[in-house]
């Protein structure tokens, strides 16, 4: 098959840019013929694609496009635009210039399936623009936050939605919060899930692991929970369980006195912490491996793949108990161990109350403390692998399609798959 990715935003330094780029080599290995439109700031490069995959960049920072390319979280690890801060200028230039792109690579690269990240702006201007090919939209839960806050394009995106040939979620509660959120009928929605590269990351015995250490892989900022993690390891310093160390890797967030308030906070502990940067998989899998227990402790999140990397590498893990992480990790790799937080009350999406967050602190430094106290595992984490997220996608046509369209076997005569 020929298989058209696109997406707004940069294909690296999110969970939808690595979800999206490790697609890719998946439909690559499969023996598939994968092209890419994206966002990225003029001068960007975009090595983090294999060099097989087809290329259609849209460049922003240009005088077509004289602003950052649009983020689909208000805070991004590079310099982003905010969709709610787009003029009607804007937002006529973002539309014409992925309409030309898109149109360009449907012609010059001939698809037949197009998959779209993020239910959201783009995913409208491909409904319009591509016809006679099967489009199947991706959630990220990042593209439901920005529906439910602001009312940039909502009918236009809920009625491009709803003519989808299929939509996918990547857990059951957020194929609900899809259903509600646009709406659209249950039945019309796949949940596919994530996966990892089980050649990059897994468990190696030869490798020690540091004794009572923290590593927490995202973007640093509050929505991913860091100034409550830093608290909690000032918390088990007073109680006498402090970790041997803590690691954060990944981008800052944008906000710039925010970036330097975590810095500071992180100066203040006597447990040493390591600002690690944005790493390749492969050095983030050794810093997996190297790691006692791995914390997450979001306020949102869709699936995070970090997890699944983590635990796949032989790490315990800690994580916010949001919807749909729990009961679709606990299925696929049951025996994993992951301690769970009851997360604070939440006051808009993603911002937590601050009078619940002191108790939400003492619950983190709780788990991470029993954690710690536990012997590393040993996990099969095979189970869950790209290669399967790429068949449920595919054979989600059949799922979403609108009335009048082809029936899946009409659409794709060739996929030869079955839903899972």
């Amino acid at each position: 098959m020929r298989i058209l990715n696109v997406s707004a935003q940069k294909p690296d330094s999110t969970g939808s840019g690595t979800y999206l780029a490790a697609l890719v080599r998946s439909q690559l290995a499969a023996g598939h013929s994968a092209a890419v439109v994206c966002g990225i700031d003029d001068g960007d490069p975009l090595d983090a694609l294999p060099a097989a995959a087809r290329t259609f960049p849209v460049r922003f920072c240009t005088e077509r496009l004289p602003f950052h390319v649009c983020g689909m979280s208000d805070v991004m690890p590079y310099p982003a635009t905010r969709y709610r801060d787009l003029t009607p200028a804007m937002e006529q230039a973002f539309e014409r210039e992925f309409s030309e792109t898109v149109r360009s690579a449907v012609a010059l690269f001939r698809p037949d399936i197009v998959i779209c990240h993020h239910l959201y702006l783009l995913m409208a201007v491909v409904r319009r623009c591509v016809s006679g090919v099967p489009v199947v939209g991706i959630s990220h839960s990042t593209d439901l936050r920005q529906l439910q806050q602001h009312g940039l394009g909502r009918q236009k995106i809920a009625d491009a939605a709803r003519s989808l040939d299929g939509i996918c979620a990547l857990h059951e509660a957020q194929a609900q919060e899809i259903a509600q959120v646009l709406p659209v009928d249950r039945s019309q929605i796949a949940t596919v899930g994530v996966g990892y590269d089980p050649e990059v990351f897994y468990a190696d015995a030869a490798s020690p692991r540091r004794s009572r250490s923290l590593l927490f892989v995202g973007k640093i900022c509050g929505a991913k929970g860091v100034p409550s993690l830093l608290n909690a390891v000032a918390r088990l310093e007073r109680q006498g369980e402090a970790p041997s160390r803590l690691r954060l890797a990944g981008g800052w967030g944008s906000a710039q006195a925010q970036c330097d308030a975590i810095r500071a906070q992180a100066a203040r502990l006597a447990t040493p912490v390591e600002f690690l940067g944005r790493l390749d998989p492969g050095h983030l899998a050794q810093e997996y491996r190297a790691a006692s227990t791995f914390v997450l402790p979001s306020f949102f999140e869709g699936l995070p793949l970090v997890a699944v990397e983590a635990l796949a590498c032989g790490c315990k893990a800690v994580l916010t108990d949001l919807p749909g992480i729990r009961p679709w990790l606990s299925s696929g790799l049951p025996k994993a161990s992951v301690r769970w937080v009851a997360p604070p009350a939440i006051a808009d999406v993603d911002k937590p109350k601050p009078s619940d967050l002191p108790a939400f602190e003492v619950r983190l430094a709780e788990k991470i403390a029993a954690s710690l106290a536990d012997p590393s595992p040993v996990l099969d984490a095979t189970a869950l692998s790209w290669d399967g997220v790429l068949q449920r996608i595919l054979s989600s046509t059949g799922t979403g399609r609108p009335a009048g369209s082809a029936r899946p076997s009409e659409a794709l005569p060739a996929l030869g798959y079955t839903f899972i």
